[in-house]
């Protein structure tokens, strides 16, 4: 049995089913788009201070063109094209590539991928402390384009909004998510106008369609072009969770909202903000905020901050659902869930993982104070994960699109040669910051590796001989272990003939239930198993049965509801009143040749013990469960 989190609710279907992609696509607006929508509040400013605030009219347009094809290349062709088509079931995120390219668990062949997938779903949590952090603060200092006086409150203000934003988490966001739709097509209608009305005044800007202008600023640019390079990044940055929420919406409506909403407002908002550059030459401050009337800032930092609330509250959605992800793949230890809605299925609350990135993003935001200074520590995990998901993308192209060698590594390699850029880049931005969200991501890659060693070393410590089992059957047949009225599950991590739990149960009770069923809990490598949920794999006699109970890492399995579809176990026993046995166990170091290291033995100790129960983790009734505790070394 893997270690999950579960809840109090078995899997649950969408609310409100989608009557057309239009409307989908309009949806997907305030889930997908939050942070890709809302970068423009950051990426030129970045781009200003990598500069000096200094422009001519080649480098405003090559940083222009540059910004132009890194979203046609990156979004429309990379994801929208290849990424998005690589899908588990319909699901997507970097974990599921992974998955479905054959690489969940360090076996051989597979051990770098398996790497690759855990480092950059580890680099994502990291991403999701500075995107808040940055947005919110972004936001509200476009109030310091009309007076300065405001500035002193700038960092206090974002804090109490990102205080709200995480104490709110708990009560889900069904209702508040109805309005994101809305409140993201007002943004990206607002910041279209807001462009055209100043690529009227600069109708020169259109040439730097011509990706010549690119090339050449970098060509000439030095150094400098590198950090500018760091900067342009971030125009796409949260572009995985077009990935990551493919499932929730379908691929079609959120091609349809990038190419027919979101990319033609990027597009004008960025290049009325070069006009801007283009007619001063000199600049201080952001751009994105400076070709605004002086009248709208008000009503425009009102409408930003909602923008970027919607964006920080999108990723850290995310965040809970990869938690749950990782945790049915076996990668992290079960904690509490709470299903936020009855009737929406993507509804989730992950406490441990709210309050943690709470503290991490206001400590975050506090350390910096800033927007552009937060700018240097923003980017760099989010390069490194687009690189590992490229190459985790051309394994998919060879084994599951059988693709010829050539043409996936011409793909693959043009994708791997722009995503290699923005990643040489961001290295330029550790020592300013970068290091942050990497520091984040090492401890949560630690964190993963070691559990997953843990819980592999448990289960290879219980296997047991095939003899001790037949000699345990023996000693049912013949009556040496007495048997008691009732039912009891057994859940178990062994696929053995009989559990060790059920053998070490009657040798601490001196007793076995007339019927005993060995539970063996497996998450598959995708999403949803469709049917039963059960199988019975072997009826052993003398009242012992051996059942797998099968589901997939997005669902939430409820055991009684599986255990009463096998065909059999219905008839033959009573399960409403069955009681349930799991095992609270002692993990120590074995003396010689132990499977972790002494700081991983303590780490894995720690999460082993603190996570979730059994009366949590697969829907079961307190009074129906009893907990065995034992010593394991491993």
């Amino acid at each position: 049995m893997r270690e999950s989190a579960m809840v109090s609710k078995p899997a649950l279907p969408l609310a409100h089913p989608v009557k057309g992609a239009g409307w989908a696509s309009f949806a997907a607006l305030g889930v997908v788009f939050g942070d890709l929508g809302t970068s423009p509040l950051y990426t030129l400013q970045t781009v200003v201070q990598a500069t000096g605030g200094q422009f001519t009219p080649q480098s405003a347009l090559g940083v222009l063109s540059a910004i132009v094809w890194t979203l046609i290349i990156t979004i429309s062709v990379k994801y929208c094209v290849f990424v998005m088509r690589a899908d588990n079931h319909g699901e997507g995120g970097i974990l599921a590539l992974m998955s479905l390219v054959g690489a969940n668990g360090f076996v051989p062949g597979f051990r770098v991928m398996t790497g690759m997938g855990l480092l950059g779903a580890a680099l994502i949590y990291g991403d999701g402390v500075i995107t808040p952090a940055i947005s919110v603060l972004s936001a509200l200092e476009g109030v310091n384009v009309v007076t300065a006086s405001f500035k002193p409150f700038v960092m206090p203000m974002a804090v109490a909004i990102l205080l709200g934003l995480f104490a709110v988490q708990r009560f889900g966001t069904e209702k508040i998510g109805r309005t994101f739709g809305p409140v993201m097509l007002v943004w990206f209608s607002v910041i279209a106008i807001l462009g055209v009305a100043s690529i009227v005044r600069h109708p020169g800007v259109v040439v730097a369609l011509n990706p010549r202008y690119a090339v050449d600023f970098l060509r000439h640019s030095g150094s400098v072009g590198f950090l500018v390079l760091g900067g342009v990044f971030l125009c796409i940055t949260g572009g995985e969770a077009l990935y990551a929420d493919m499932g929730h919406f379908g691929k079609a409506p959120i091609r349809r909202a990038w190419y027919v909403v979101v990319l033609p407002a990027l597009l004008l908002s960025y290049a009325g903000q070069t006009g801007y550059l283009l007619e001063h030459r000199s600049v201080s401050g952001n751009p994105f905020f400076m070709i605004a009337p002086s009248w709208s800032i008000f009503p425009l930092v009102a409408l930003a901050t909602l923008a970027t609330i919607i964006a920080s509250q999108a990723i850290i959605t995310g965040s809970f659902s990869m938690t749950r992800q990782a945790m049915q793949l076996g990668w992290l230890p079960g904690v509490s869930i709470r299903q936020t809605s009855d009737r929406v299925y993507g509804q989730i609350y992950v406490p441990v993982v709210n309050w943690l990135l709470m503290v991490a993003t206001v400590a975050t935001t506090v350390a910096f104070g800033s927007s552009d200074r937060l700018a240097g520590a923003y980017g760099t995990a989010v390069a490194t994960t687009m690189l590992l998901t490229t190459l985790l993308l051309y394994r998919a192209m060879r084994d599951l699109w059988i693709w010829p060698r050539g043409a996936a590594m011409a793909v693959a390699g043009f994708l791997l040669l722009v995503d290699s850029s923005f990643f040489l880049a961001n290295l330029w931005k550790i020592a300013d910051g970068g290091w942050l969200p990497l520091t984040f991501a090492a401890i949560l890659f630690a964190i993963m590796v070691t559990w997953r060693t843990g819980i592999d070393a448990i289960r290879a410590s219980l296997v047991q001989s095939p003899e001790a089992a037949e000699k345990f059957l023996a000693d049912l047949k013949s009556g040496v272990i007495r048997r008691v009225d009732g039912t009891t599950v057994f859940l178990t991590r062994s696929t053995q003939k009989v559990s060790r739990l059920i053998m070490d149960h009657a040798h601490f009770v001196g007793v076995l239930p007339r019927h005993a069923i060995a539970l063996s809990i497996v998450f598959e490598n995708i999403p949803r198993v469709e049917g039963p949920k059960c199988t019975l794999v072997e009826n052993l006699g003398e009242g012992l049965w051996h059942v797998v109970a099968r589901f997939g890492f997005f669902e939430i399995p409820d055991l009684r509801l599986a255990l009463g579809h096998v065909y059999g176990l219905e008839k033959a026993m009573d399960l409403d009143k069955a009681m349930f046995v799991g095992t609270r166990d002692l993990v120590v170091r074995k003396p010689v040749a132990p499977a972790l290291a002494g700081w991983q033995m303590s780490l894995f100790a720690f999460l082993y013990r603190n996570s979730v129960k059994v009366v949590d983790r697969f829907n079961l009734p307190p009074e129906n469960v009893v907990e065995i505790a034992r010593q394991i070394e491993i």
